[in-house]
């Protein structure tokens, strides 16, 4: 299995509206933080998530988070 790439190494702040997600685990999407597809091969699968109602979260982007998809801050170890 492929490694994760590292987007940044701080989270991006989203307001999101009810539903279902899908956030980028592998880090190759063009749509970061969520997938577009690009994980194909690489053995890794995107995170989905469910929201029920407007929510301000903020979504890793380093991608070693291990609250996914949500930042714990393990970024800055990284």
């Amino acid at each position: 299995m492929a490694q994760p790439r590292i987007v940044a190494k701080q989270p991006v702040i989203v307001t999101l509206d009810p539903g279902t997600y899908y956030w980028c685990l592998c880090g190759r999407s063009r749509d970061q933080p969520f997938c577009d597809g690009c994980h194909e091969g690489t053995g890794i699968e995107p995170v989905e998530f469910t929201l029920k109602e407007k929510t301000d979260v903020a979504l890793c982007q380093c991608k070693h988070t291990k609250n996914p998809p949500f930042c714990d801050g393990t970024h800055s170890t990284l």
